[in-house]
């Protein structure tokens, strides 16, 4: 738990995170309507790294799909996860960092998405679906109808804190002390 002064923000690292240098590519995660754009977009301003909206890229069909309330299949995943894949691949290959918002809601995505790399961390923004409902009703604009949370939280694996490059943050607290708080214990992991 860190505290700023402000209020407390709950911020839990993992073993692996622990032992590793400080990720260059950050992967936030979570169920749909956790804050994952928001917090990305505040990381990316403290950090002065790019950011990749992961739904951005979805093929049209899983959009549609979505749009429609019919839960995606690993299979339909598939195309989306390669997509992220490709982006954390190529900024590891020229140096860079970034941050992408990828849902990432089952091992296997998160280790396809990874390769396995200590130096790509997931930000897990963890909240329960009693959390999360309120602020999905209240979105507009967005592809994903708040009737499918249920199937997002079916879909969860939580991050292993143990053997997954995994920071867990609060989702009650407000986003933009979430942001803080992660870059904060990110800067203090050895370069």
């Amino acid at each position: 738990m860190c505290d700023n002064g402000q209020n407390a923000v709950a911020v839990s690292l993992s073993r692996r995170l622990g032992q590793a240098a400080r990720p260059r590519v950050l992967v936030v995660m979570g169920v749909s309507g956790c804050g994952k754009s928001t917090v990305a977009q505040l990381m990316a301003a403290r950090l002065g790294w790019p950011v990749i909206e992961g739904d951005d890229l979805h093929p049209p069909a899983n959009i549609a799909r979505m749009s429609n309330g019919i839960p995606l299949t690993d299979a339909d995943r598939a195309p989306w996860l390669d997509r992220i894949a490709a982006e954390i691949r190529a900024w590891r290959e020229q140096g860079q960092c970034g941050i992408v918002t990828c849902s990432s809601l089952r091992r296997t995505y998160r280790d396809r998405i990874s390769d396995g790399h200590a130096e790509v961390c997931f930000v897990y923004l963890k909240g329960s679906r009693e959390d999360i409902a309120p602020r999905l009703r209240q979105r507009t604009g967005h592809f994903m109808p708040a009737g499918m949370l249920d199937s997002q939280f079916a879909t969860l694996e939580e991050p292993d804190m143990h053997h997954e490059v995994v920071m867990t943050l609060d989702v009650n607290a407000p986003q933009a002390q979430l942001a803080e708080q992660a870059c904060l214990h990110l800067g203090r992991l050895p370069g």
